[in-house]
């Protein structure tokens, strides 16, 4: 979220320090700062925290606890005023858990015009585009204590018996909408809107953007305006399935206090008041059911027990303190009753991190770990370690598949591929589906007509017991039938025979790492002068072949009257791309043109 110091300001009457002192304290206290220049900063507001600190009012709250700077007044603190009711508007929620709170305000005789100076500074400096005072002043709310809200041109909306009337629906099957910036959506029945009940035409998307047939404009006169709160989970699943993300739908997708409605009408109330004018005709306000608040207990001994730290009873609850959390000590358990806006704390583990994170996780004493005496045996690792460099002097490849197979004598509750339920019992089944895609990849890193040898050591789960077991796509011959159990090796047996066993030195090659993108194979194959030597062949092939020549094999070779047959299997290859063959057959034909210059014939 973006925030302007000079707004966080408004919050404080001490002068606050420095933007650098304020992002070391948000970065090293509560949230990471994605960037800081001049009055601004782009505060990284995590998930957990988005209900409450994606607002000004949340963000000054935190860093008063954080740099234990008293607030000069708190929005949420305020008392709410009594609303006037009307008979003028009516509101209706057809699903309860997709609308949790609805609130509509008539106001009549309101000027649209522009916003004052204080108004568009304090949008402006945190990005926003002024449009309007009245649209202005719903987006002045939303940024300062996060409630989104909307206003509706009333004389737009049809009104039967002198009432005005709002229904908090789902969409019907290929409804479609036109959105303030003019987008024609088509809408389905998982999407929430509000409409106009005595049409029944939808006026917006519920929690997402506003439709343009009840815009606000230079003409328009009397409002209907909306605060409302709408389930997090149907808001993002409609903003994602549209491809319509808002602000709104950012701070309605991280389910805010529905308790939060009243203050933002309250508030977005008061500033068309001074800005627009106009007379408040009357609120209504439909709230199906209003959430449970638990307190949240916690003990000392919990909190330090968790953190490894000492802190005192004193401390933890000047930290309750600075956080404005209504706390009650008994013993050395603390009671805490959260505030509205915070719907984090549910857990005594999150009261454990807002201990923590407040007084400084640098506070707390590093504990050393006791030194381990006895070394640990690493014959099994050995062992095993011996046995794999053995099956790579002979020339396999070592793979490492998940333990998850299609059957099992274990059965997983939550498996994370349904195609694959089960611990496997073999390393079989995993195998022969690595060697088969091995196949694919074989002419990048083997020579033609050589097939691919692999092999994996890893841990199965038959309902005897976890064991170790090594696989692999062929048999070495020189082990013979003494080692007849090579397919199903015991950890004991990889570790006698491996301990037993001196592997072959090899020598070591620098690694170059494959291409994420396809490669592309040619043959050539051609007729040349008894004498002519495939080395030579292979030079003007290279020579022809460019940058993208990963792999240079010959495959064939034979004599007949006087001449000699030769084969090759060209790979190409590149790191930043996918090759087409229109590329590599240009190169091919660069190569057949330089070998028929030589006087050889390309077959």
């Amino acid at each position: 979220m973006k925030v302007s110091i000079h707004w966080l300001q408004n919050y404080f009457d001490k002068p606050l320090p420095t933007a650098e002192v304020i992002s070391d304290a948000y970065t090293f206290h509560a949230f990471e700062i994605d960037e800081a220049a001049g009055d601004l900063l782009d505060v990284k507001v995590l998930p957990n925290r988005a209900a409450d600190c994606l607002s000004h009012r949340g963000l000054a709250k935190e860093l008063s606890a954080i740099l234990n700077i008293p607030i000069k007044a708190d929005p949420l603190r305020d008392p709410l005023p009594a609303f006037p009711t009307t008979e003028k508007l009516s509101v209706s929620i057809e699903d309860p858990q997709q609308c949790l709170r609805y609130m509509g305000a008539l106001v009549t005789g309101v000027k649209v015009g522009s916003s004052p100076a204080w108004l568009k500074t304090a949008l402006e400096s945190v990005g926003q585009r002024s449009i309007n005072n009245i649209v202005d002043a719903t987006n002045y709310v939303m940024l300062n204590i996060g409630q989104p809200l909307h206003a509706f041109d009333a004389n737009k909306i049809t009104q039967q018996d002198g009432t005005y009337s709002i229904r908090a629906r789902n969409a019907h099957e290929g409804e479609k909408m036109v959105t303030l910036s003019g987008d024609e959506l088509s809408l389905t029945l998982a999407t929430a809107v509000i409409a106009d009940a005595h049409t029944d035409i939808a006026l917006g998307i519920a929690g997402v953007k506003g439709g343009k047939r009840a815009e606000v404009t230079a003409d328009t006169v009397n409002l209907i305006i909306e605060a409302a709160n709408f389930d997090g989970t149907s808001t993002r699943r409609t903003a994602q399935a549209l491809k319509l993300f808002t602000d709104a739908s950012t701070r309605f997708q991280n389910r805010p206090s529905p308790e939060l409605v009243a203050y933002g009408m309250r508030d977005v109330l008061a500033i068309i008041a001074e800005v627009a004018g106009g007379t408040l005709e009357g609120v209504v306000d439909e709230y199906p059911a209003r959430p449970k608040v638990a307190p949240v207990q916690v003990s000392r001994t919990r909190i330090n027990g968790l953190l490894g730290s000492a802190f005192t009873t004193e401390q933890i609850v000047d930290v309750f303190h600075r956080l404005d959390l209504p706390t009650g000590v008994e013993g050395d358990v603390f009671t805490v009753t959260p505030p509205l806006e915070r719907v984090d704390l549910t857990i005594p583990e999150n009261l454990i991190e807002e201990v923590g994170r407040i007084i400084g996780y640098d506070q707390i004493p590093a504990t050393p770990f006791s030194k381990v005496e006895e070394k640990p045996d690493q014959s099994r690792f050995r062992g095993i370690e011996r046995m794999k460099d053995q099956l790579v002097a002979e020339g396999f490849i070592e793979v490492s598949t998940q333990s998850f197979a299609t059957k099992g004598d274990i059965t997983l509750a939550n498996p994370l591929d349904k195609a694959k339920p089960a611990l496997r019992t073999s390393l079989e089944e995993n195998l022969t589906e690595a060697l088969a895609k091995a196949k694919y990849n074989a002419p990048v890193v083997l020579p033609p007509n050589v097939k691919p040898k692999l092999f994996e050591v890893g841990s199965v789960f038959p309902k005897e017991g976890e064991y170790m077991e090594l696989r692999m796509s062929e048999r070495v011959p020189e082990w013979g039938e003494a080692v007849g159990t090579v397919d199903n090796l015991s950890v004991a047996n990889l570790e006698e025979y491996g301990n037993d066993y001196q592997p072959k030195r090899h020598g070591l090659s620098s690694f170059k790492p494959f291409s994420l993108y396809p490669f592309i194979s040619r043959d050539i194959a051609l007729w040349v002068p008894s004498g002519i030597a495939a080395a030579d062949i292979e030079k003007s092939i290279r020579e022809n072949a460019g940058e993208l020549l990963l792999r240079f094999d010959k495959f064939d070779q034979f004599e007949k009257e006087g001449r000699v047959s030769y084969a090759f299997r060209l790979v190409f290859s590149s790191m930043d791309r996918t090759l087409t063959d229109e590329e590599i057959n240009t190169r091919m034909e660069a190569i057949s043109g330089a070998l028929a210059a030589s006087g050889y014939e390309v077959r």
